[in-house]
């Protein structure tokens, strides 16, 4: 194992203060060895787990900060409302996990990926180095590779892993590598994993596909995987030679090695997930409502995964000596049983987002089989509240780099008179997708041959955040960013008519038919969509009023993520006179100095039939 930083967990909290949980069932047992008919005394193995933190080592703001825990009648309407709890943060998710670790025998801290990029500000500003010191810090062993440890290129993902700083021009683009002025930066202190991602030109694995940790006497096997829809979602020069293999393949591929290594104990760790349907609910009066689901609905009180979650198939599929799957992507609270090929139910497990969970997981370990005893597996979610004390090694990490990137986060860039939100209504448009757009469209940075862009795209996942109304409406850098945290690059080039229709149709066909994307447009472009066929109503398509012509060539700007045809949508690489401009985030942080005091017009740009 990489153990290159301390692992000492601050233990001191506050008396009497304890985490927000719900047993799923109740956890079996305590950490003493116990006898079981069939396999004898067992000893409990902690699995701690969690997913896509994504840089946040500040408290995230604003519903990314928060957890739903019930539902409740607002009496002014008549209709539920999200009961809430304020959740994550590094200083408190760090004391939490050395609560859930205290008089543990066996524990190990395990991730599914994505706990870098698309990060705010305070953690991007310097390459993410920052929380993977952090979350070395709190005793993470193992992480799976997730899509976003690829935003800056395999390279830099075996960077993070390995240590050493960048030559990045101390400060080039709001971006700082090894700032503290001793030019060290040691790399990960936990293993990532990545078992389906290999190099074309050796046929290896970009990184190892398996650790094998022994505590206590217990051997457990811990196999990394990463989404094999990875080149639709991510830039395609930073995975340039690798090729990203079925998941299921992969990992059962390794059970014959590491059983010869004397491994029964297996647990997955793979960034693909699932996703909640909406929770039914009754109300005081007994009306039933579709509402938001809790952290702990599924499968806890008796809910279940949409039946079209990617996991399903691969939960499914899996070896049967695999004994635990812990799963990320998708965002979403779970722990639920997903029958394996051998008919048996399996644990599979997501602990939301951004720091705002951790799953304990007790898998009893049987020294007569040296296997887990999998009918007896339990889980339970732990909210990361913030009424603990905070550990003060992830204090002063975190007040040092706000000291260094306070002069940039601290910029004002203009005024919003209200929130500016990603929530989209049912046509697929949001506000704060018109805003960004629109200053895609503005940016002069894309003008090439006194040729400028007509009509601009954005797609819905790079929107990261909400611009909310603070008590003076102020907008700062640091906020902007947060919203748009990729640094993805401007790009111009020529689309036909039929290009934009295909693109357009892309959003709930291919690769996007089980969760559609609607890309956000700019101002001046209009179309309708039909519900019954998840197609572009045909003549609905118009630039200022006029119908897009298929014959006809328009400029448009994106941005280089999509135009490499990331997200499933392949029209834009039959782009032409395609021309590269200046930064995403340095173009939205203009156009909001421009448009200030900004009011989100009406969102009427995409309708549906």
């Amino acid at each position: 194992m990489n153990r290159r930083l301390t692992t000492g967990l601050a233990a001191a909290t506050a008396a009497g203060a304890c985490a927000v949980a719900l047993a799923l069932p109740a956890t079996a047992g305590s950490d003493d060895d116990k006898g079981k008919p069939g396999h004898g005394a067992t000893v409990p193995i902690q699995l701690l787990s969690y997913n896509d933190f994504h840089g946040n080592l500040e408290p995230p703001t604003g519903s990314s900060g928060r957890v739903v825990v019930d539902h409740k009648i607002d009496p002014a309407t008549g209709k539920p409302v999200d009961v809430t709890v304020d959740a994550g943060g590094a200083e408190y998710m760090s004391t939490h996990l050395s609560q859930l670790r205290q008089g543990k025998k066996v524990s190990y801290t395990v991730t599914a990926g994505d706990l870098i990029g698309a990060s705010p500000l305070l953690s991007a500003a310097f390459h993410d180095e920052k929380t993977i010191d952090a979350l070395s810090m709190m005793g993470t062993d193992v992480s799976a590779v997730g899509n976003h440890e690829f935003d800056e290129g395999s390279t830099e993902l075996l960077r993070m892993q390995r240590g050493g700083c960048l030559d990045d021009g101390d400060g080039a683009n709001n971006q700082n590598s090894c700032p503290d002025g001793d030019g060290t930066f040691d790399g990960a202190g936990f293993d990532y994993l990545d078992a389906n991602v290999i190099n074309e030109d050796t046929g290896k694995t970009l990184l190892p596909s398996y650790t094998i940790e022994k505590r206590n006497g217990v051997p457990v096997a811990f196999v990394g995987l990463t989404l094999k829809e990875t080149p639709d979602i991510v830039t395609a020069a930073g995975i340039k030679g690798l090729a990203f293999e079925d998941e299921v393949k992969s990992a059962n591929a390794l059970v014959p090695e590491l059983r010869r290594k004397g491994v029964n104990a297996m647990v997955i760790l793979i960034h693909q997930g699932g996703n909640l349907p909406k929770e039914d609910w009754k109300g005081p009066d007994g009306t039933t409502y579709q509402v938001n689901p809790t952290h702990d609905y599924v499968c806890g009180k008796g809910g279940q995964l949409d039946p079209a979650s990617p996991i399903l198939p691969i939960a499914k599929g899996l070896d049967p000596a695999y004994d635990a799957i812990v799963t990320g992507h998708t965002h979403q609270s779970y722990s639920c049983n997903v029958t394996d090929p051998a008919g048996q139910p399996r644990t599979v497990t997501s602990a939301s987002s951004f720091g705002r969970q951790i799953t304990e997981t007790t898998l009893p370990y049987s020294r007569v089989t040296r296997d887990i005893v999998r009918q007896d597996v339990t889980t339970r979610d732990v909210i990361v509240t913030r009424d603990v004390d905070k550990d003060p090694r992830m204090t002063a990490l975190i007040k040092g780099s706000q000291d260094k990137v306070a002069p940039i986060a601290n910029k004002v860039l203009g005024t919003i008179s209200t929130d500016v939100t990603k929530t989209q209504n049912a046509a697929g448009e949001s506000a704060l997708g018109d805003l960004i757009a629109d200053a895609q469209l503005a940016d002069p940075s894309v003008v090439t041959g006194g040729k400028a862009p007509q009509i601009a795209f954005m797609n819905p996942g790079g929107i990261r955040a909400d611009l909310l109304y603070a008590p003076d409406g102020q907008v700062t850098f640091g906020d902007a960013f947060t919203v748009q945290p990729f640094n993805n690059y401007l790009v111009s080039l020529d689309l036909t008519g039929a290009d934009i229709y295909a693109l357009l149709n892309q959003q709930w066909n291919g690769t996007n038919a089980s969760f559609p994307k609607v890309l956000q447009v700019s101002k001046g472009f209009t179309y309708s969509w039909s519900s019954a066929t998840k197609q572009v109503v045909p003549g609905s398509v118009r630039l200022n009023g006029t119908p897009i012509e298929q014959g006809s060539t328009y400029r448009v700007v994106t941005n280089n993520f999509l135009q490499g045809g990331g997200d499933g949508f392949a029209a834009f690489k039959n782009g032409t006179g395609v021309y590269y401009g200046g930064l995403d985030i340095d173009g939205f942080a203009a156009y909001l100095q421009q448009v200030s005091p900004y009011t989100p017009p009406a969102q009427d740009r995409i309708t549906v039939e």
